[in-house]
């Protein structure tokens, strides 16, 4: 190797790509299915100090002295109330949940799979959450009634989770990409017997996905083996980038136009009028105006992955530096008037982030990482304990507002001088 060096200039990375070509585009295939990667919520380049961090985690949360909801509380209660007065329990596309929070897509990667996905489908349907299973399972994966692995299979997660929901609560979303429609996913699930208590009590819904936050523009991607990569080479695009004899598995993103969308809304709303309509975007630089056109078509909720979310396999370029922050997206989308039902996600962990969206506009936020970290910690409880924190941290914030729902949060809640345009003018 030459002694030649480059001061200042990303030396190693230029010598990673040099010795390992287009495998360097990618994190380690080894780390796929041990690894959630994702963008980690600082500007490109930037390590530590105030402009690490990104524009919503800069924002504060800023209660008034005056509260007079506080007082409309007090009169209705009686007493002086205090953050176990908070209501949490909030209408999700048609659903109802018991905190303004759903579980994010999560599909056919490996994380998901198996013995951790069913966890994280009991745990979710035992709290009342909605969930979306995303896109791919069945391709990949079988739906479950032909002898594939029901750990694995769509229909396993199904069963999980509704064999824990309380009634008149939380709700399923399955989501459909364009390898996902030609194996008919959304037949098979409106059709299956297993679904019927859903789709009986209108807590089934079917999500349209246009894109995610991890990989703006592009479709899912995983890390096959050969054996895999020759069952499924007739379904999707395969490129051998590793050199290892493991093969990048890609789905296609799709093709929509304002009007191929909303077509697409209603031809949902036609072949399966007893299933809500959810529709998922990525953080594209127009995401206000597919928005719009989504929720004029009928959409009952309008999901918007942020820069920062994402639980797949992505090249390392995306999540460091394509798509528009999540405090970018809700800044466009209150410009230019949000949807009714507007969820959001993008590196959800905590109460305050998750506040300060519901102040900007969000109707509730995704956990996608969380939630998975949570079940691994503990597959009986752990995504039961976590959202008890998390509850408790978001009663915490929105009573010393002087507020006691999730609706009553609004843009002047929150604030920062060093991220004006984070927040609209009012």
């Amino acid at each position: 190797m030459s002694d030649l060096s480059a001061p200042g200039f990303p030396e190693e990375e230029v010598r990673h790509r040099a010795r390992a070509g287009t495998a360097a585009a990618f994190p380690p295939p080894g780390d796929y299915g041990r690894v959630l990667y994702g963008a980690d919520g600082r500007p490109a380049g930037v390590r530590e100090g105030l402009d690490a961090l990104d524009a919503l985690d800069a924002l504060r949360i800023v209660p008034p002295v005056l509260m007079p909801q506080r007082l409309a509380r007090l009169i209705d209660l009686g007493r002086e109330p205090d953050y176990r007065d908070v209501e949490l329990a909030t209408a999700i596309g048609g659903f109802t949940s018991s905190l303004p929070v759903y579980v994010s897509a999560l599909g056919s990667t490996r994380a998901a799979g198996g013995d951790l996905g069913l966890a994280l489908s009991r745990q979710a349907g035992a709290l009342g959450l909605p969930m979306v299973i995303g896109e791919n399972v069945v391709p990949v994966n079988g739906y479950g009634r032909l002898g594939e692995d029901a750990d694995r299979a769509l229909l396993g997660r199904l069963r999980a989770y509704t064999a824990e929901l309380p009634d008149g609560r939380g709700g399923v979303a399955v989501q459909q990409s364009t390898e996902d429609a030609d194996a008919e996913v959304w037949n098979l699930v409106y059709s299956d017997p297993a679904a019927l208590p859903l789709l009986e009590s209108g807590r089934l819904a079917f999500e349209l996905k246009l894109g995610q936050g991890a990989k703006p523009g592009l479709g899912g991607m995983t890390v096959l083996d050969a054996e895999a990569a020759a069952r499924l080479g007739d379904r999707y695009g395969l490129d051998e980038v590793f050199g290892d004899g493991r093969v990048l598995r890609s789905s296609t993103p799709g093709t929509f136009t304002a009007e191929i969308l909303r077509q697409q809304i209603r031809l949902m709303r036609n072949n399966f009028p007893r299933a809500r309509v959810w529709v998922k975007l990525h953080p594209g630089r127009d995401v206000a105006e597919a928005a719009r056109v989504a929720a004029e078509a009928g959409a009952d909720a309008v999901t918007v992955d942020g820069a920062e979310g994402g639980t797949g396999w992505a090249p390392g370029a995306f999540p460091a530096q394509v798509g528009l922050p999540l405090a970018e997206c809700l800044r466009r989308l209150a410009a230019a008037g949000p949807p009714p039902c507007l969820l959001v996600s993008g590196r959800m962990w905590e109460g305050g982030r998750a506040v300060k969206s519901l102040a900007l506009g969000a109707r509730a936020v995704g956990l996608g990482r969380a939630a998975l970290l949570a079940v691994a910690e503990d597959p009986g409880e752990g995504l039961t304990r976590f959202t008890e924190c998390l509850a408790l941290e978001m009663r915490l914030l929105i009573s010393a507002l002087g507020k006691y729902a999730p609706a009553a949060l609004d843009a002047d809640d929150v604030w920062s001088p060093e991220f004006p345009g984070a927040v609209p003018e009012r």
